[in-house]
């Protein structure tokens, strides 16, 4: 009976060594089969959209100087830059996968887009410029915006123009409907109110100086109203899989800050001739914006407000955790 208990004994050992050995096998192959994935998800091609107004130097600084180009060509990551300039179209590409970082978008855009499901984050700010966004007029009668009031206003829906707007009608103790307000592009609405189709229009970047020196007027800016919040947002499924790529981004972000701040006269010459605009009216604009990307509680109170107007105004059905929206990659 030894003998047998003995050998039982023995025979166990044998199969949990064995047992032990697959286990090791099967682990090993996991381990294998999780770092060809890995290899096989390595970035090729990072596409950045490229949008240039109102007054985006850093943007025109990294482009024009290659700085994404020279940062990923290290590891042969081909940097592309579709040039999207509507909020929701760009959301629409980080939908479609197309799109992994958004250089600079509107908050309204990002937070409409979460709301609706779509997986994106923000990782940084790209711009404060209240007075550089703008209710105008041609009309010499009309100077405030008590003024507005039963007037047609021209001008783009669910922006910061359009917050601007309401923000405005609701310091002077008007709502919406004391105007007639009209959904329209910023090129068409200036062309709206030069032509007196329109009797005012909501106007940002260098459509501003534009529209001065053919004669209309600033009524108010967005000061002490909105901040004029412009974020960096990404792609949340590449963030998830590349933050790494993610913060070599924010780095050359901030080389292109410290090039301005070094060489301000080769900057302004860059966004002269990306915007055309004089050297001067550049000058004159860019002193309107804070580029600081660190995201601060004031902003996340900015990001708040800007989703309680998306709401109250009937454009945002499901709020989303404005915190739970920002990443941070730092």
């Amino acid at each position: 009976m030894k003998i047998f208990k003995k050998a039982g004994i023995i025979l166990c050992c044998v199969l949990l060594a064995v047992m032990s050995l697959a286990g090791c096998g099967s682990t090993e192959n996991s381990n294998n089969a999780k770092n060809k994935q890995q290899s096989a998800e390595k970035v090729e091609n990072i596409n950045i959209s490229y949008v240039k107004a109102p007054l985006n130097v850093p943007s025109i600084v990294e482009k024009k100087k290659g700085l994404f180009e020279d940062e990923f060509s290290k590891d042969n990551i081909k940097v592309s830059f579709p040039e999207i300039t509507e909020g929701s179209k760009m959301t629409e590409a980080v939908a479609a996968g197309s799109l992994d970082f958004c250089n600079a978008i509107g908050a309204t855009s990002v937070i409409l887009a979460a709301a609706n499901g779509v997986n994106i984050k923000i990782i940084g700010m790209y711009s404060r410029a209240p007075k550089a966004f703008t209710i105008m007029s041609k009309d010499s009668s009309i100077k405030t915006v008590a003024d507005l009031k039963g007037k047609k206003i021209v001008g783009p829906k669910g922006t910061i123009l359009h917050q601007l707007l309401l923000e405005a009608l609701k310091k002077d103790n008007m709502k919406v409907d004391d105007v007639q307000f009209i959904n329209m592009g910023i090129p068409q609405g200036v062309s709206a109110m030069m032509s007196g189709s329109a009797d005012a229009a909501l106007v940002a970047g260098p459509a501003v100086p534009q529209a001065v020196d053919k004669g209309a007027h600033i009524i108010t800016t967005g000061e002490g109203l909105v901040d004029a919040t412009i974020v960096i947002a990404a792609r949340g499924d590449f963030l998830d899989k590349h933050e790494d790529i993610a913060k070599r981004y924010m780095s050359v972000h901030q080389k292109s800050l410290d090039f301005m701040k070094n060489n301000p006269d080769e900057a302004y010459k860059l966004a002269s001739e990306e915007t055309k605009m004089s050297i001067d009216q550049v000058k004159e604009m860019y002193n309107l914006y804070d580029f600081n990307p660190k995201i601060t509680d004031k902003d996340i109170q900015e990001l708040e407000k800007t989703q309680d107007f998306l709401k109250d105004n009937g454009m945002l059905t499901k709020t989303v955790d404005i915190k739970a929206l920002i990443h941070d990659i730092s």
